[in-house]
């Protein structure tokens, strides 16, 4: 992207502020994981405590620092999520009481816009320490509620909803 996709501009707002209305809008308490010195001004800020290994590290961290069971992990860069899909993905968690409840599609799993109970942390944990760094090969191992794409469209969602914007060509097209 040639620079931090949090400040990209989408229809006249950043991505980062757009995903902070969002989340705000389905949780109580909404936190940045990332770097204090740039994130602090738009809210509470959680660093990661094995830094550089990739998302695995941050959900990790968010999970240390949170005071609640239940926790909604959402991506900077995917806009089209909305609150109505948020709040379906919250129900299903709070149903299964599985401790992962995440989208499948063909592409593969969505585990930057999926729910987290709190335990995950020690399996993150233990796999960071081990050195692995996948998301997905933890879903193997823990209770995990996965929904799956047909489920999704059957919801009525769209699975446009999880286009993420990588290139300034993604943004000019997603802008149109």
């Amino acid at each position: 992207m040639g620079k931090d996709k949090a400040f990209v501009v989408l229809d006249g707002r950043t991505l980062l502020d757009r995903m902070l209305e969002l989340a705000r809008s389905v949780a109580a308490e909404v936190r940045i994981v990332g770097d204090r010195a740039k994130f602090a001004a738009f809210a509470p800020v959680v660093e990661d405590i094995f830094p550089g290994c990739g998302p695995l590290g941050g959900i990790h961290a968010a999970l240390r620092s949170s005071q609640t069971d239940l926790n909604l992990i959402l991506a900077v860069d995917v806009p089209f999520v909305s609150a109505a899909f948020l709040e379906f993905l919250i129900a299903r968690s709070r149903d299964s009481r599985a401790t992962v409840t995440v989208v499948r599609t063909r592409d593969g799993f969505q585990p930057l816009c999926a729910i987290y109970w709190r335990a995950f942390a020690d399996s993150a944990e233990k796999a960071l320490r081990e050195g692995h760094f996948k998301i997905d090969a933890l879903f193997e191992q823990t209770q995990t509620e996965v929904i799956e794409e047909e489920k999704l469209v059957a919801a009525g969602f769209s699975l446009r909803i999880f286009r993420n914007l990588n290139t300034p060509e993604d943004v000019t097209a997603a802008g149109e």
